[in-house]
């Protein structure tokens, strides 16, 4: 089965995309890196399609000698034992824009070669001893071997397996095989037996580390050996016009592949229960946080309060009106107003920690531990604001309306039937006692029921009849009460449901979501 082959443009806007989710989110060094790679990709293809190719080597390899093999002259001086290319060199063949392109490699020595068709858009560096004394020059290496199309290393046969080039340069590069040429030179020093084993022992090292695909040319710079058939295999490359292709495709790849390790985890979303289920849990803390209990309990109170005025003695109901009202102290229904309720306590505040953390725990299961600091520090944010959004969303919930029960009317009508009895029972016997003081009892005379003064039945009967009745409305105002803070309940915990979702757990969520945005990105930039 054949795979095709991604193109480069759509690697960029994989790359571009995980870059964009992970802005902001991602503390991490491979995101800068990835940042880096796309400014030199729109850099590098605004600025034509010569093809750059870098001579990189040791002090003494003879990279010096080889690139002026290669140009014809003597563009660098070589040097044995010291140092002597501080700053890059470079020869140009043909007219592909390369003055503007080695500016943005900030390359400001050239040299133009003659017309040479099979080379025709080459421009060949000679870099900077890479294991130079002098600091500046080691940087212009790894400055410059991170811009160019292509790298040649020039080994020579006493270095070629020494550990600064193959561990810093090499072995790093192993995703960069088609953009890549190794090259023992000075083969000139060595027979034919020797010449033999050294690039037998370079080509299984260079196996090991992963380099297997890369071409090991033989040549010497100094004799010409070998030279004809690199500059066959850099006129294939140039005629080919894919190098700064094949270099971008695979410095993606690279990077993706670093970004990889922060890509790790599974796709899969919460499923509706587990949502429901962690919902349900912050709002239960944030509930008891946010002071739900004493709002609930402060409406049953109110209840219980204007309940017992109706259904009670009608002549002492102003008294119940010199306390106030517990659910009037808290100061609710206004969502732009604060409440008076008081701060949360250390219990409750470690229930919200614990339920946080357990949710957070839930969503970043499965999530690289990059990913996992993101949900943390988003959470801390949103935990921030999370006080006064719990407030606004207990002012400002409807906690329903208090409607006066029928019974209730019925109930304080009727008391008001026996308070009118009683003060006419009362107002009778003050006029009995008037007479009795004027010796005018006796002309009027005094009603009895079973022998009982009618004026006495009326007072004694309609205050006791008020008191039975207040006692057995009592359990019906409290039940009435009980139901209603129930009903209040039930709301505000639907409205601290809602900021939970809204603060906590969709801002979670949308971690996990550009997670696996990240990973499909990553996943395609390096396929």
């Amino acid at each position: 089965m054949i795979r095709k082959v991604l193109p480069l443009a759509d690697r960029l806007a994989a790359l571009r995309e995980a870059v964009e989710v992970a802005e902001g989110r991602l503390e991490v060094p491979e995101v800068s890196q990835a940042r880096a790679l796309l400014a030199k990709a729109g850099a590098r293809a605004a600025l034509g399609d010569a093809t750059v190719v870098a001579l990189a080597g040791a002090t003494g390899s003879g990279k010096s000698t080889l690139f002026n093999a290669l140009s014809g002259s003597e563009v660098s001086t070589p040097g044995v034992r010291r140092p002597t290319t501080g700053v890059a060199h470079a020869t140009v063949w043909g007219e592909h824009g390369a003055d503007g392109l080695l500016d943005w490699l900030e390359v400001p020595r050239r040299h133009r070669h003659a017309p040479e068709p099979a080379l025709d858009g080459l421009v060949l560096l000679d870099l900077p001893d890479h294991d130079s004394v002098r600091l500046e020059h080691r940087l212009e290496v790894d400055r410059l071997v991170g811009l160019v199309d292509v790298l040649v290393w020039v080994l020579d046969p006493e270095k070629y397996a020494d550990a600064a080039v193959h561990d810093r340069y090499l072995t790093p590069l192993a995703g960069h095989s088609g953009v890549l040429l190794v090259v023992l030179n000075q083969i000139d020093r060595l027979d034919a037996v020797a010449a033999k084993e050294c690039l037998t022992d370079l080509r299984a090292l260079l196996d090991r580390e992963g380099l297997g695909a890369v071409p090991l040319l033989a040549a010497s710079g100094r004799t010409g050996a070998g030279v004809a058939e690199l500059r066959g295999e850099l006129a294939r490359r140039v005629a080919a016009r894919r190098a700064a292709a094949d270099r971008l495709t695979a410095d993606v790849r690279g990077v993706a592949t670093a970004l990889g390790a922060h890509a790790e985890g599974e796709d899969a979303a919460l499923g509706r229960r587990e949502r429901a289920d962690l919902v349900g849990d912050l709002g239960e803390a944030l509930a008891d946080a946010a002071g739900v209990p004493a709002v609930t309990a402060a409406v049953e109170r109110s209840t219980v309060r204007a309940g017992v005025a109706r259904t009670g003695w009608p002549l002492v109901r102003w008294v119940r009106k010199l306390r106030p009202d517990p659910l009037d102290r808290l100061h609710l229904g206004d969502e732009r107003a604060r409440t008076s309720l008081g701060p949360a306590g250390p219990v409750e505040l470690a229930g919200v920690t614990t339920a946080v953390r357990r949710a957070r725990d839930v969503v970043g299961e499965g999530l690289p531990q990059a990913w996992r600091d993101d949900l943390r520090r988003t959470v801390d944010v949103s935990e921030g604001e999370l006080a006064d959004r719990l407030d606004r969303a207990v002012a400002g919930t409807e906690l329903g309306v208090d409607r006066v029960p029928l019974w209730q009317r019925a109930v304080g009508g009727l008391q008001w039937v026996l308070a009118l009895v009683a003060l006419a029972g009362a107002l009778w016997l003050l006029a009995l006692v008037a007479l009795g003081f004027f010796q005018l009892d006796d002309v009027v005379p005094l009603p009895r029921v079973e022998g009982l003064p009618l004026p006495t039945l009326l007072a004694g009967g309609g205050l006791l009849a008020g008191l039975l009745l207040a006692l057995l409305s009592r359990p019906l105002v409290r039940m009435r009460a009980r139901r209603r803070a129930r009903v209040a309940e039930r709301r505000l915990r639907a409205a601290i449901e809602a900021v939970a979702e809204e603060e906590l757990l969709v801002p979670m969520t949308a971690v996990r979501e550009d997670a696996a945005r990240f990973r499909a990105a990553v996943e395609t930039a390096r396929r």
